[in-house]
């Protein structure tokens, strides 16, 4: 197994890497989705005042780290970790993080039951991990131990169904799943069926059982693939790969019912291209989401209304080829971009009116799959 390093790395671009951060600084941990030595994870300091990036430490004993998540506390980090994507049954590998350093120590690993795992998160408390599984359709969950280990899955369920989609849509494809802001359920977009499962949670085991309803449908062809809260919990978005499209959905916690108010655009009017969307986030005041067009290469910018509706702001250019991850940091200023297939990291501030504006040059990293930030 291949050691972790913290390593010391020359200017990439002056105004984008600066001199060393803060202790405090924000950690920002990019996974490069790639086998062999390539594959690892990337930990930088983002300066909050001028949106810069130091490097930080590289953690290069996971391969294939397409997805991951953080603990609550910031003290735990899991990433999806496979020698063959797609090829074989995927695990999730768990780490602490050693202090502010941006290094990581490997704790444990546990299976996925699943292949293409493509989604990770985490419960308010810290004490569960789900997972979603692309090629074999199905989501599960994982009691978290004392010392932020994985125990053995604790729950497991297999999606059914089709939608109208001939290539895309032959059977169930997991793509997220997301627990909601009280800890009480767990919504699992499937690209493969058009639709949202809905499942209880059990707070103190992390175990899933179906709700009821048991499902949110989205209009045939969607395909569902990432979702997100309003940081007040009262309405849920849903990113479709294959319509390009957003879904704003009005969230009833206590049944956990969805229903749906807008479906908008991501793409000019005008665009004839081949373009599929990946990610969506939301700023920690609410009042901004983000989308992002692979094959248009772009972020799409919308305000939210009081009522949960959408009103497009722009489309700005990603600066980089497919956009697969977004994070934004917790002040809500600086918005990064994960330019997978174009291997650089891009970076934004946030403007009052939404807006965003590039902040320095893109950072080259291999395949950047998922951006995580730890307070």
């Amino acid at each position: 197994m291949r050691k972790l390093a913290a390593l010391t790395f020359g200017i990439m671009s002056a105004a984008t890497i600066s001199s060393a951060s803060e202790a405090d600084s924000p950690l920002v941990f990019v996974s490069s989705f790639a086998g062999g030595d390539d594959g690892a994870i990337h930990a930088f300091k983002l300066d909050l005042k001028s949106g810069a990036l130091t490097r930080a430490a590289t953690t290069s004993d996971t391969e294939f780290p397409f997805f991951m998540a953080l603990s609550p506390d910031n003290k735990r980090l899991y990433a999806i970790h496979t020698e063959s994507f797609g090829n074989e049954v995927n695990n999730v590998a768990a780490y602490s993080l050693k202090g502010r350093s941006g290094e990581l120590k490997r704790l444990n690993l546990q299976s996925t039951r699943g292949k293409a795992s493509c989604y990770l998160d985490v419960d308010s408390t810290g004490g569960a991990v789900f997972v979603a599984n692309y090629l074999t359709g199905d989501v599960g969950s994982y009691p978290v131990k004392a010392d932020g280990s994985l125990g053995a899955m604790k729950s497991f369920h297999r999606h059914q169904g089709s939608s109208v989609d001939p290539k895309r849509q032959k059977a169930p494809f997991a793509h997220s799943i997301v627990v909601s802001p009280d800890n009480r359920l767990a919504y699992a977009a499937d690209l493969g069926i058009d639709k949202v499962m809905i499942y209880r949670v059990d707070a103190k085991s992390g175990a899933l059982r179906p709700n009821e309803p048991a499902f949110a449908a989205l209009p045939p062809g969607s395909g569902p693939r990432h979702l997100t809260f309003h940081p007040k919990a009262e309405f849920v978005y849903v990113i479709n790969e294959l319509a390009n499209t957003l879904s704003a959905f009005k969230h009833a916690p206590e049944t956990g019912a969805l229903t749906d108010i807008q479906n908008i655009s991501t793409l000019p009017k005008d665009f004839e291209g081949v373009s599929h969307t990946a990610d969506v986030k939301i700023t920690p005041d609410g009042r901004f989401l983000y989308g992002t067009n692979r094959g248009h290469d772009s972020i799409a910018a919308y305000a939210i209304g009081k009522d949960g509706r959408l009103t497009l702001i722009e489309i700005a250019p990603s600066l980089g080829k497919g956009p697969q991850n977004l994070a934004i940091a917790p002040d809500g200023r600086h918005l990064f971009c994960a330019n997978m297939p174009g291997n650089n990291l891009a970076a934004f501030r946030v403007g009052k009116d939404g807006r965003l504006r590039q902040v320095g040059k893109p950072i080259e990293i291999k395949s950047p799959s998922c951006i995580m930030i730890a307070e």
